[in-house]
């Protein structure tokens, strides 16, 4: 019985090994499959990129004009409806003539006293019936008439307020029976142009002398005419269907902020902007020709806290790589330093890595690149920030 049981103990032991080398055969494969994990690669190239700041700012009306009273008297009739346009020569108040009417008449009468009496020392003079110095006397007394006349005129005239610019009236600050007077704190009404509008922006003094390097070392290239083109978003999120042209900038810096003021002009035949509207503007700046561009999902932080990619080598080794980011455009990251064309930089797979391990590589398939994204509907920006956009 001894020897049967040896026997049938030695003839199992040739399946328990080969059942072991199948085991560990499979285990091998599994592990070797494990050792080579598949990410997704974005592979780098330089590309022409127009490069654009968005920056804050205000609505103000291209002119502006309180209306005063020029003489004293009492407002009549008010001859405008308040919030309407009206144009430049437009009367707009009435103030009681009466008065200006009669000193008027009575400058009238002494300007054809003085004129008769002059004309007559005229020919009297010639006959030396008169002194020279009596005619003079009288022919300067005669221009001076005139002018009192003209004045008398001017003080006439000035009783019709008339509006000294074309745009849109507010509210009245009187009414009908108000007593006015030259010189007066308070503003009649306030007259605003409104097409065309300027929009004046803020900009920090960092970005302008960043913008001025750039363009001299020749990182960045003027891309003419465009390079003053401004583009509008206003309050609700809408894009203000015109584009505006950049005007000037302030020749000094704002102590407090350490910032300078931008103006744009923009057409506003429709009167869509109002003075005081907070609008968010983009400034083209220029063309960069070799810019490089990575997905921010492939951009992570070391320990230090410096941006770093997952590159690829050619033996198909990853390895992490320490780049300089500038900003973000649209839903990628402008790289200065750090990358060239040709890297292929990790964008799918990421937490599979560890460094000098080979991966099997394929484009990665969860890029969906933008270089705007004021043109993406909010939903699809969300679904991007889903996805592990943390950079955003």
């Amino acid at each position: 019985m001894k020897t049967n049981g040896l026997v049938k103990t030695f003839a199992v032991l040739p399946l328990l090994a080969l059942l072991l080398t199948a085991c560990s055969e499979s285990g091998g494969q599994q592990a070797m499959m494990q050792q080579t994990p598949e990410v997704g690669v974005y592979e780098v190239k330089n590309q022409s990129l127009v490069l654009t700041t968005d920056l804050p700012g205000r609505t103000v009306p291209y002119r502006i004009a309180e209306v005063r009273p020029q003489v004293n008297g009492i407002i009549q009739e008010r001859m405008f409806t308040e919030g309407s346009l009206v144009k430049e020569g437009e009367q707009l108040y009435q103030i009681d003539p009466a008065i200006y009417e009669a000193a008027d008449q009575r400058a009238l009468a002494n300007l054809n006293s003085a004129r008769q009496l002059a004309q007559r020392y005229q020919k009297l003079v010639k006959s030396n019936a008169i002194s020279k110095q009596q005619y003079d006397d009288a022919y300067a007394a005669w221009k001076q008439m005139e002018a009192e006349r003209a004045l008398s005129q001017i003080n006439l005239e000035y009783t019709k307020v008339l509006s000294p610019i074309s745009g849109k009236i507010g509210r009245s600050f009187v009414t009908e029976g108000a007593l006015v007077g030259n010189g007066q704190p308070q503003q009649l009404a306030t007259i605003q142009q409104l097409d065309p509008i300027y929009v004046d922006l803020t900009q920090s003094m960092t970005e302008v002398l960043r913008l001025r390097k750039d363009l001299a070392s020749g990182q960045l290239k003027k891309n003419g005419e465009d390079q003053v083109k401004v583009s509008l978003k206003l309050e609700d999120g809408s894009i203000y269907p015109i584009q505006g042209t950049l005007k000037f900038s302030e020749v000094s810096v704002d102590t407090g902020t350490a910032s300078v003021t931008l103006r744009a002009e923009f057409a506003n035949p429709d009167q869509v902007l109002l003075p005081g509207m907070f609008v968010h503007a983009r400034l083209n700046e220029g063309v960069r020709n070799d810019a490089v561009l990575v997905p921010q999902q492939a951009v992570a932080r070391n320990v230090k806290g410096e941006p770093m990619v997952w590159v690829v080598a050619e033996d198909g080794k990853v390895s992490t790589r320490t780049i300089v980011t500038e900003r973000t455009v649209g839903n990628q990251w402008l790289v200065n330093e750090g990358l060239k064309a040709g890297d292929k930089v990790v964008a799918e797979g990421l937490q599979r890595l560890r460094p000098g391990i080979e991966v099997k590589t394929a484009p990665a398939g969860n890029l969906d690149l933008k270089t705007d994204l004021s043109k993406v509907e909010p939903a699809a920006v969300s679904n991007n920030v889903k996805e592990g956009d943390t950079n955003v």
